[in-house]
């Protein structure tokens, strides 16, 4: 039995409009992961620094952040990194 495949068509326009999506939908739950894991821990977040985490769309950026937030002391010291670009 001869069974027909399941094809769909999208254009390179409709692939690069859809990795970048996909791309910033990772960006914004890992600044979410950031923040989320500050508020757990009971540091309170900035106005500022809240912005700037959102803001932030570089994965590596907020890899180095998430890694971070486990261990800083203080949201002045996750600023500090956040400042420098850490």
């Amino acid at each position: 039995m001869l069974t027909a495949k399941k094809h769909e068509f999208m254009s390179e326009f409709a692939r690069k409009y859809l990795a970048e999506g996909k791309a910033q939908g990772k960006a914004e739950g890992k600044a979410e992961s950031v923040l989320a894991v500050l508020r757990a821990r009971g540091l309170t977040v900035c106005e500022e620094e809240r912005v700037r985490i959102d803001a932030c769309r570089d994965i590596q950026v907020l890899d180095s952040w998430i890694a971070r937030v486990a261990t800083v002391r203080s949201t002045r010291e996750l600023a500090e990194g956040i400042a420098e670009g850490k």
